[in-house]
């Protein structure tokens, strides 16, 4: 197994996932192969998910559902990658917290992401496929937690 190129596919991860969480939406673009399709699912509770194909159609969604204003951490690990090739299959278990100050609402859920990649003619790996179905999503307000104050918010609007 090349180590190098488990790295590769490792890093090509974790940036999508800094990409989305500091809005970094070119960055998160040059992660994916143009005719990459993504599924974000909450099918645990009977939700039909969310299907894109394109590059373009995955980073809109992700712009407009995610943009200023909300916050979200992504924690991904435990990754099982196997490569043939040009070609590669991952699985990642992650974890996420969405903050949002307007709503007043946590959002908090788990799941497994099942992503495939492609070394492209440039030589770089992206993403040809994004996706999940939620282990468990949960939402609570910020008034039933006791004491929760958000003191620092990089997205807040100065007043």
């Amino acid at each position: 197994m090349d180590l190098v190129v488990l790295e590769e596919i490792k890093r090509l991860k974790y940036r999508y996932l800094r990409g989305v969480d500091l809005k970094l939406w070119d960055e998160v673009a040059a992660t994916f192969t143009a005719d990459a399709t993504a599924d974000y699912g909450t099918h645990a509770v009977g939700g039909d998910g969310k299907q894109f194909e394109g590059r373009d159609a995955i980073v809109g969604f992700l712009t407009q559902s995610l943009g200023n204003g909300i916050i979200t951490v992504h924690h991904a690990g435990q990754p099982e990658i196997d490569v043939d090739g040009d070609t590669a299959t991952g699985r990642w278990s992650f974890t996420d917290r969405v903050i949002v100050p307007d709503h007043k609402v946590i959002i908090e859920g788990a799941a497994f992401y099942e992503d495939t990649y492609r070394r492209e003619h440039d030589g770089v790996w992206r993403m040809s496929h994004i996706g999940y179905v939620r282990t468990y999503e949960s939402m609570m307000s910020f008034d039933s937690v006791p004491g929760f104050k958000l003191i620092a918010n990089r997205w807040a609007v100065p007043a």
